[in-house]
């Protein structure tokens, strides 16, 4: 194979500790970005950002992102200060508080940041803070230009303690009943990696599709776009609005990686006895330890005014109290309880032209979790289950049970290290995969292994989304980057296989007659899609809701020793009949027919296109997932899942195509908030522009904002 041409990109590695300064409030004169940095818009609003320095680029992208979502950018970042209850009252109380304490970590981590780190943050808030000046009315009335590198920092500090944390103390019932209802709705991201053996090329190609809430209400939106700064970094990808560098994936000149989410334990919960003596201390190693208390102050607005409203939160040496009792405190410890590098992280990766010096930036072990899906222009295709999970000195308590402790040596003090998670470095089946279920059968012709390590490692789970990317997977032979997104629009509907012939033989033993005769007759014809035009799918997408609904369930459970067989069958002809029978009543009160189409029933619905589309909720073994709710006229409007989604081939240039959904901007009066949308409706992708002569071919627009 012919060696790609490669950049050598300058970095500024080293940690330099400064003067800590509230960044972002001396104006552009002083700074100067605007004149190093331009904005060149290309068809579909897709900004190109080339700036002279990190900084330019990093106010490059906030303009960008003000442009288009200027009321969220302002919004995030005030709730980042956790100032959001002074403006929209008494709701976000709680929120500010959590954000306080996440704040005051960003602030005092904020010196330690690497320089570049810095620049970057420091950039983006003096463009939001100038977009306000300048464009007031495009921003909340309450807006201000006051916003500092630190709140941008603080915007991804401490991503998973929350959530730990709400499951402990909901209680086992309930946590348990969370985690089967995330296990049954099959929600997530996909993420294929295909080497020179499965492709017509020999290039390896990468498929990246996280899937995101569509609304307006939506936590995070991604936003497609292209930084450079020659000789820096040159990087193609999403990036989230109102973060400089959140969860990225993409590409540049020489690899790229997608991201799924893997939720490892990377918490521990521990019961510390508190001292006989003194109720505000507990005991370790036989010693009397100190509560330490900090006290935040949260201003909100209501009927009679502001107010303030303080609250104590009290630590240990250990990690944060999360509960207490007349003799016992409740402590988590966290590996991200803190964590504050993550930015820089995935700048490393950004600028990384090979897969050792990509490893290296993983090595940083800022990014504590999701699973990482990587290939590259030398063929190499790769997989990580990233996590930085705590080496335990004791069982799992799995966020259910709080550990015992008497001395520091209960408590774990060490990671697993990056070199012995769970990984897979070109396999010779040519394919990797993940769909957000465990590592083991990320190519199931070369299983991983959990490793001996003791640490909460995930149980096995390959469920049928899963199945079915590596039956598509395995169909691919000598395929090109256009067949590639061809399979991945595949509208098969694996749930059908496996159980549509015995439903068609329990409805036809109960002596089915007249219209459930003859829709029982349509569903064996049927060709088990959620194609838009394939008439059947509505009725069997009832009938599962009814079955469940009554109790009935698979025949063979899904069982790891036969992964890509089960489940299968039914467990109940009886009900299966009945619930037909109640499908074709509802389907015809609801549609007016029981043999309606597909996509008569399920729509795009985003500005003024209204669509019909293939794709089901993954739990009917759809590989393109989508989540749908129903809207006034009773049809089913899509509101989630497929978003984004980005396929590239590394060739001497990399090729690469996209789509997303929402468009580039929130603003619905413009043409690019739905100009993608009827696009991904019909399972297509534009083409990407990343070398300056295909940028400079597709331009629309050229500016260099602030001026």
């Amino acid at each position: 194979m012919t060696p790609s041409r490669r950049a050598s990109p300058s970095r500024a590695w080293i940690l330099v500790p400064i003067l800590f300064v509230l960044s972002g409030c001396g104006g552009d004169a002083a700074t100067g970005y605007p004149d190093r940095v331009e904005i060149r818009r290309t068809s579909f609003g897709v900004p190109h950002i080339l700036a002279d320095d990190l900084g330019a680029m990093a106010y490059g992208l906030a303009w960008a992102h003000m442009e288009d979502y200027g009321h969220l950018v302002v919004e995030r970042l005030t709730m980042v200060r956790g100032e959001l209850a002074l403006f929209k009252g008494q709701d976000l109380v709680d929120s500010d508080f959590w954000w306080r304490r996440r704040y005051e970590q960003a602030t005092r981590a904020y010196p330690a940041l690497a320089e570049d780190a810095r620049e970057i943050y420091e950039g983006y808030a003096a463009a939001v803070n100038r977009f306000i000046e300048l464009h007031p009315d495009r921003v909340p009335e309450w807006a201000s230009g006051r916003f500092t590198g630190v709140d941008v920092a603080a915007h991804w500090v401490d991503e998973t303690l929350d959530g730990a944390t709400r499951r402990f103390l909901r209680g086992q019932e309930a946590r348990k009943a969370a985690r089967d209802s995330a296990a049954a709705s099959g929600d997530g991201s996909n993420a294929w990696a295909l080497g020179p053996s499965r492709t017509a090329s020999g290039n390896a190609i990468l498929v990246r599709n996280p899937h995101l809430s569509w609304g307006a209400g939506r936590y995070s939106v991604y936003y497609e776009a292209h930084i450079t700064v020659p000789g820096v970094i040159d990087f193609y990808g999403d990036f989230r609005v109102g973060y400089p560098m959140y969860f990225n994936g993409g590409f540049n000149a020489n690899l790229g990686w997608s991201t799924t989410n893997n939720s490892p334990d990377v918490e521990e919960f521990y019961a510390l006895a508190v001292a006989p003596e003194n109720p505000d201390a507990y005991m370790l190693d036989g010693e009397s330890v100190p509560l330490q208390a900090t006290v935040f102050q949260v201003k909100v607005s209501g009927p009679s005014g502001v107010e303030t409203v303080t609250r104590e939160f009290l630590d240990t040496e250990i990690g944060p109290v999360v509960d207490r009792t007349a003799d016992t405190v409740y402590v988590v410890r966290s590996a991200d309880w803190g964590e504050y590098r993550r930015t820089e992280q995935f700048l490393r990766m950004m600028q990384a032209s090979t897969l050792d010096e990509w490893k290296e930036a993983m090595r940083l072990r800022a990014m504590k979790e999701s699973s990482f899906t990587y290939a590259d222009a030398d063929a190499n295709i790769f997989y990580v289950w990233n996590a930085a999970i705590p080496v335990l000195p004791h069982p799992s308590g799995r966020d259910t049970v709080a550990i015992p402790v008497i001395s520091r040596s209960d408590v774990w003090q060490e990671l697993v290290p990056f070199d012995s998670l769970p990984q897979l470095l070109n396999p010779a089946s040519g394919y990797l995969h993940n769909e957000n279920d465990s590592f083991h059968y990320t190519n199931l012709e070369h299983l991983i292994d959990a490793p001996s390590v003791p640490a909460a490692w995930p149980e096995r789970r390959l469920r049928l989304r899963s199945q079915l990317a590596v039956e598509l997977l395995r169909s691919a032979d000598g395929v090109t980057l256009e067949q590639v997104i061809e399979l991945k629009h595949s509208p098969r509907m694996l749930m059908a296989d496996r159980v549509k012939s015995d439903l068609v033989q329990a409805v036809r033993a109960s002596g089915a007659v007249g219209e459930v005769a003859s829709a029982i007759d349509l569903l064996e014809s049927w060709d088990n899609t959620s194609r838009a035009d394939s008439r059947g799918g509505v009725l069997f997408e009832i009938w599962v809701g009814k079955y469940d609904g009554m109790g009935g369930d698979y025949a063979r459970a899904w069982d790891p020793a036969e992964p890509m067989e089960t489940p299968v069958g039914l467990d109940s002809s009886n009900l299966a009949a009945q619930a037909f029978g109640a499908a074709v009543d509802e389907a015809t009160e609801l549609y007016g027919r029981w043999d309606v189409a597909w996509g008569d029933v399920h729509r795009v619905r985003w500005g003024d296109v209204d669509a019909p589309v293939s794709g089901c909720q993954a739990f009917l073994g759809c590989f393109r997932h989508l989540a749908f709710d129903q809207d006034e006229d009773g049809l089913l409007r899509a509101y989630s899942g497929d978003a984004w989604i980005l396929a590239v081939e590394f060739d001497s240039i990399p090729r690469a195509y996209s789509v997303l959904v929402f468009g580039q901007t929130g603003d619905s009066s413009s043409e690019h908030f739905d100009d993608q949308t009827e696009m991904f409706s019909r399972g297509e992708l534009k083409p990407i522009s990343f070398t300056e002569g295909q940028i400079e071919a597709d331009l629309v627009r050229r500016y260099r904002p602030g001026q």
